[in-house]
Order: C-alpha cells, then sequence, then structure tokens
C-alpha cells in the first residue's frame, strides 16, 4: 500500500502525472456532473504547471502540483489523527510542511491551496532518486494522516480503479475498457459508450482538452 511512511510502489512523477489524467479521465466519462466526480486534472493550472486534483465531497482530498522541477503531493485526511491536531490548535502537524524545497512553495503560498488542509505532504525531484517526505514523528495508528487512504488510485493498476469505480458509481465496469484509458489509448464513442452508454464522446472534447489527453 502507498502512504506518506510507504513510498516504494509509489510510481515515478510521469507515471503519476498519466496515472492521474487517466483517472480524471475516467471519471469524465463515468460522470457528466463534474461536482460528483473524484478526480480532475488541469493541464494548463499555470505557466509550466498541471494540477490533479482529488476531492471526496467529505472533507478528504489532494492535491498535485506538477512543474519542470518534478511535483509535490499535498494531501487532507479529515479523519485522521494529524488533521485533528490542526483541527485544535489551527496549525499543521509538526514537520509535515518544514522542508517543502522552495521549488514546490508555491502548492504553500497559493490561496488556490489552503494550507492548513495539510496532513501529509510528499515530493519529488526529477534529480531525487525516490519520493521524499520531511523528518516527522508521527502519532500511533495504522494511517495516522490518511495518506494510505487517499493515495491507494496511484498505484497504476486499472483494476485498482474499476474496482473503486464499480462501487462508487453502482455500476459494472469494464476492467478492459479502463486499462485503454490507462494506456492513453484514443479515446472513441466506442470506448466512451463501453464504459457510459448515456455519455457522448462530443461533450468531452473541452474536458479531454482540460486534461490534455492524448
Amino acid at each position: 500500500m502507498i502512504s506518506s511512511r510507504s513510498l516504494a510502489e509509489l510510481p515515478g512523477i510521469d507515471e503519476v502525472k498519466r496515472i492521474s489524467q487517466s483517472i480524471a479521465t475516467l471519471d469524465a466519462i463515468m460522470m457528466d456532473d463534474w461536482e460528483y466526480r473524484y478526480f480532475s486534472f488541469d493541464a494548463n493550472w499555470g505557466e509550466g504547471e498541471m494540477l490533479a486534483s482529488m476531492r471526496n465531497g467529505s472533507g478528504d482530498s489532494y492535491s498535485i502540483l506538477f512543474n519542470s522541477f518534478g511535483a509535490i503531493i499535498k494531501g487532507y485526511g479529515h479523519e485522521s489523527e494529524m488533521a485533528a491536531y490542526t483541527v485544535d490548535s489551527g496549525q499543521v502537524w509538526p514537520g509535515v510542511i518544514d522542508e517543502v524545497p522552495p521549488e514546490f512553495e508555491a502548492i504553500l503560498t497559493d490561496p488556490a491551496f489552503v494550507s492548513e488542509e495539510t496532513s501529509f505532504c510528499i515530493w519529488r525531484k526529477y534529480s531525487d532518486s525516490k519520493w521524499q517526505t520531511a523528518r516527522i514523528e508521527f502519532p500511533d495508528g495504522d494511517d495516522p494522516d490518511g495518506s494510505e487512504d487517499l493515495l491507494f488510485l496511484l498505484d497504476g493498476k486499472p483494476g485498482t480503479y474499476q474496482q473503486w469505480a464499480t462501487e462508487y458509481y453502482e455500476t459494472p465496469v469494464p476492467l478492459e475498457a479502463v486499462k485503454e484509458v490507462y494506456e492513453h489509448k484514443p479515446l472513441t464513442q466506442q470506448l466512451v459508450s463501453r464504459l457510459n452508454s448515456e455519455r457522448r464522446f462530443d461533450d468531452l472534447e473541452s474536458e479531454l482538452n482540460e486534461i490534455r489527453y492524448p
């Protein structure tokens, strides 16, 4: 499982970007109402920046900012012990954001990102050999910052999304179609219809441009 304390299974920067584009595309196909989607991707977030986001509507979220230096993941598991500390004290758990490289400070200073809503923070520069976190003294518990609960879909396995989407959307989701989107195969009406028979390919054009799905 992926978590801030176990990052070995988190793929590299560019693969995380591809996965994020894939799951945002799948959610755009599965759900026409943006308000009820979990995942989004804005390839035009800022000059030289892209942003992947997850919101579950219950208070949990993460943002992944990609720039020319690499990527940073900032997340908030609202029921985690480290989030509860923030609610009580008004401050992020000690250490979580203290060592963020200056190349990624935008995710802490931009008003678009609520800095207080941070229970974990993970980053990796292209020059790094692995993902990084600050030196943190974690409280007891299996998932004290909520990262394991929120980052599991970044494992890059189509079956992980297929299982999650089948439960969330309460409808069968064909694994082979999910695999094609994970592989960034060209979208066609046929592929879209296999995932959602009521969704029209033409209606997805602007969203696919935003995601920059190839």
